[in-house]
């Protein structure tokens, strides 16, 4: 399994459509993180965006995942940028490959 940073970019004045999604995307995300796919996630402080931290098979298969997202069906989502990570330090460092 492979770590991934993912990045969301949300669209300008989207906080209403987020604030309805919000819910099943937090449901989401917590079903995810109960089976172990998620690893860490919350929205960046000036509201623009948010950082998930993902273990993966691939990118592919991330990239899957990531179409469910209630989010992305809201069309919330502006940009999404997919980094493979290698944490080295810190508690996230046991779930690098």
């Amino acid at each position: 399994m492979t770590v991934f940073a993912v990045e969301y970019v949300y669209v300008a004045d989207s906080g209403a459509l987020r604030d309805e999604a919000r819910p099943a995307h937090r449901a989401w995300l917590g079903a995810l993180a109960e089976e172990g796919k998620l690893l860490a996630s919350g929205p960046y402080g000036d509201g623009a965006g948010a950082l998930l931290i993902f273990k993966s098979a691939d990118e592919a298969e991330l990239n899957d995942l990531l179409k469910q997202d209630p989010f992305a069906e809201a069309g919330v989502i502006a940009g999404i940028r997919t980094t493979e990570w290698a944490p080295i330090i810190g508690v996230l460092a046991a779930h690098a490959s």
